[in-house]
Formats: C-alpha cells, sequence, structure tokens
C-alpha cells in the first residue's frame, strides 16, 4: 500500500495529475487537479483502489480530502469514482457541515448524488464522522424546507436555495430568512 507521494506535477489532465517521483511517474486520479501547477513540489496522501476491473491511485493534498473520500466510499452504492466526482465540487470541511445539519439539498446538488443517495449518505455518515465546530438543530434544514414549502413554495425552489445554505451553526430562522431572501430574489 503507498500512504503518500512526494515529488513534482509532471502532467495535469482533466480528472488525474501525474508526480514524478524519482523519474517515475505515477497518475493519480484527483477530485481537484486545477488546483495543481506543472513543476509543483508536492506531498500527497494516496489510495489504491484494486478491483476485478479496475486498478488506480487516487491522490489527496490533505488529510481531511482523503478522510471525504473515504466516508464517501463507505457509503452503500457509492463507489470510489462516484466519490471523486462528488468531491470535485464541494471541499471536504462543506461536505462534513452538509451531513451534520442533514443538508440534502446540498448533497443533491453534487454530481453523482441523487436524493436517494444524499439521503443514504446521511443515514450511513452522520453521527459517524468526528465531530467539528459546527453546533445546532440536526434537523434544521427540513424544518426550513416544510416551513417554506407550507408558505406555498415550491419544493424544487426550496431545494435549490437550501443547496447554497450550508450553515449548521445558524439558527432554522436565520436560515429561513437567508433562504426568503433568495427565494424572493428568484420571483423577482
Amino acid at each position: 500500500m503507498i500512504y503518500s507521494l512526494k515529488g513534482s506535477i509532471q502532467a495535469i489532465e482533466k480528472d488525474a495529475i501525474v508526480i514524478d517521483v524519482h523519474d517515475v511517474g505515477y497518475e493519480l486520479l484527483s477530485s481537484h487537479p486545477e488546483d495543481f501547477s506543472m513543476g509543483e513540489e508536492v506531498f500527497l496522501f494516496t489510495h489504491e483502489v484494486t478491483s476485478e476491473d479496475d486498478h488506480f491511485l487516487v491522490g489527496f493534498r490533505t488529510k481531511l480530502e482523503k478522510e471525504a473520500f473515504f466516508a464517501l466510499i463507505q457509503v452503500k452504492g457509492i463507489g470510489p469514482k462516484t466519490a471523486l466526482t462528488a468531491l470535485s465540487k464541494t471541499q471536504p470541511d462543506e461536505f462534513f457541515k452538509a451531513i451534520q445539519s442533514n443538508n440534502t439539498a446540498y448533497l443533491k446538488k453534487l454530481p453523482g448524488i441523487g436524493p436517494k443517495a444524499a439521503a443514504q449518505i446521511i443515514l450511513d455518515l452522520k453521527g459517524k464522522l468526528v465531530e467539528s465546530d459546527a453546533k445546532g438543530n440536526p434537523t434544521q434544514y427540513d424544518e426550513v424546507r416544510q416551513a417554506l414549502k407550507q408558505m406555498g413554495f415550491k419544493a424544487k425552489a426550496v431545494d435549490d436555495v437550501l443547496s447554497t445554505i450550508n450553515s449548521p451553526g445558524a439558527s432554522n430562522q436565520e436560515i429561513l430568512r437567508l433562504a426568503l431572501k433568495e427565494l424572493g430574489k428568484k420571483k423577482a
């Protein structure tokens, strides 16, 4: 098992990077290859994925990014490539906040994550993750979603707006206020 690699970036591709370590080029899939630059000296955490049909390395700049990847691949129905695709549109701390606050709308906006997968992520990972500084009501997004629907807003519009608000420390009133402000902009 390869735990980490240290070397220079030799190529940047759509979903991967190549790192030169003592004249050996290692291709690593990455959720954010755009964050690297050619010739940059890097230290990357790695994970080797092997299955009947596939064998590849995944590279991570931070341990937190690696933890987010591991958390996702533990969820029923989510494989390594889906996890990488989903993480390409978020940061690990935002991802963990969404889980902690039951923000399925935020999770559903990630590529490859639909309503069932978002619910499964929360079901499988809630309470198993390291607690962060975020506090608040674990059902706050559900409560705000229901309140907005009772006010007559369409479910899709509500989910679209709530997917942009990821504030687990905020009160229900603060989230409701932010959501109403955004929904008001969309009607104008």
